[in-house]
């Protein structure tokens, strides 16, 4: 069985109430208004009844994220049974409302299967059959307002009016539902565009970090001769052991790569504090020359599921940070993390040139960089990692200029 937007069912009901407003309208101007010879008591009942079907139809269809083609369908028959009724026992064919039957099936053809369309198509034809074989004609009157009132002519301009109103609404609203869903398929494969682009990286990274652990072995051990064969004190020992920690370093970073397939956890329950200042340290080791301002509150006994893509998430929004912020002389990079609530807030803000440059490094944009030297990674990485753990991610411009870069990410934790 076919399914539907539920969208379909919430756009029929609240066309039937229009429909509920006007039947009542009608049958109180032409059988207690100009006294035409209608039996007031069915026409009361069909109004009633398709009120009642509404209040019914209305919550249902707001429950519903989706609709089956049986269930719509069933909500047309009802809409023309009803029509049906109320033709009948006004005129019949005469009723220059009688064209209505003709907008159950356009709502149908454009919304349903050809299977359901050739069903409403039988129960229209067959409702104005039966109106027609049952409903008495419409008569004339004459004098009202001064002058001749032709019913038929007045009742098909009023149809007019409404079929047209009743039309434009819905195609109106279809065209919206389609341009929504066209919107939503172009983000969908702009999503899977980005999420093939970083798998395609992470296999290169994983081959690459395979690569690196023998020159990184090779340097270490060259590194400790150099350690070993300079004075003790000496400016050439100091920087010696400097690089001992960068490749040191590196080294790690390299592991990390190759972790996830060697089948290691990327979830770990870490106290929140700790690792944060961790990676903090880590990263301010690697780049010694930019002044890291941090601010923000974080519970100090508080244990937290941690995932090591947001310690990733972190140091690339700092990393591209500190280069935005560099790129016009300037050295300093704010850091704000706030736990609220079960998530994770924090703000990455830099100095630079401000969002007409950063805009490269959106995720429309995968791969792309402002940056000499850059690669585009950073911002396409941080928006793969917090949609992956179910977060959000926003780029605004800060005050006095540069890039504030937001982020918030669900971290199940408790207090230790």
């Amino acid at each position: 069985m076919s399914m539907l937007s539920a969208g379909l069912l919430r756009s029929l009901a609240t066309l039937r109430w229009f429909a509920v407003a006007g039947q009542a309208l009608a049958v109180a101007l032409a059988v207690h208004g100009l006294g035409l010879p209608f039996a007031p008591v069915p026409l009361w009942c069909g109004v009633a009844a398709l009120a009642v079907f509404n209040l019914w139809a209305v919550p249902r269809a707001r429950r519903l994220a989706q609709a089956s083609t049986r269930e719509a369908l069933l909500h047309l028959l009802v809409d023309v049974v009803n029509l049906t009724w109320m033709i009948a026992w006004s005129g019949g064919a005469m009723n220059p409302f009688a064209s209505l039957f003709l907008l159950p099936l356009a709502l149908a053809a454009v919304a349903m299967s050809w299977r359901a369309v050739a069903a409403v198509l039988l129960a229209c034809g067959g409702g104005y059959a039966v109106s027609t074989a049952l409903g008495q004609p419409l008569p004339h009157v004459h004098g009202v307002f001064g002058d001749t009132l032709d019913l038929h002519l007045w009742g098909m301009g009023a149809n007019f009016v409404v079929s047209g109103a009743v039309v434009a609404w819905f195609l109106t609203r279809l065209a919206q539902t389609l341009r929504e869903r066209e919107l939503e398929l172009a983000r969908l494969r702009e999503q899977f565009a980005r999420r093939e682009g970083i798998v395609a990286l992470a296999t290169h990274a994983a081959a690459v970090a395979h690569e690196l652990n023998t020159p990184l072995g090779t340097l270490t051990l060259m590194i400790e001769d150099a350690i070993a064969e300079a004075p003790a004190g000496s400016e050439r020992r100091a920087d010696a052991e400097l690089m001992s920690t960068l490749v040191d370093e590196c080294r790690d970073r390299v592991r990390q790569l190759a972790r996830p397939a060697d089948g290691l956890p990327s979830v770990q329950s870490r106290r929140l504090c700790d690792v944060l200042d961790q990676l903090v340290e880590r990263w301010q080791l690697l780049r010694p020359t930019v002044v890291l301002a941090r601010s923000g509150d974080l519970p100090a006994a508080l244990v937290v599921d941690w995932d090591a893509g947001v310690g990733h998430l972190l140091q690339a929004l700092l990393n591209n940070a500190a280069d935005a912020s560099q790129s016009v002389g300037c050295a300093q990079v704010d850091l704000a993390l706030v736990w609220n609530d079960g998530r994770l807030h924090g703000s990455v803000r830099d100095f630079g040139a401000g969002l007409e440059l950063a805009g490269l490094g959106l995720p429309g944009r995968l791969f792309q960089s402002s940056k000499p030297d850059g690669l585009g990674l950073g911002l396409a990485l941080s928006h793969a990692t917090v949609e992956r753990l179910g977060g959000t991610l926003t780029l605004d411009g800060a005050d006095g200029g540069g890039v504030c870069v937001r982020f918030e990410l669900p971290l199940s934790g408790a207090v230790a």
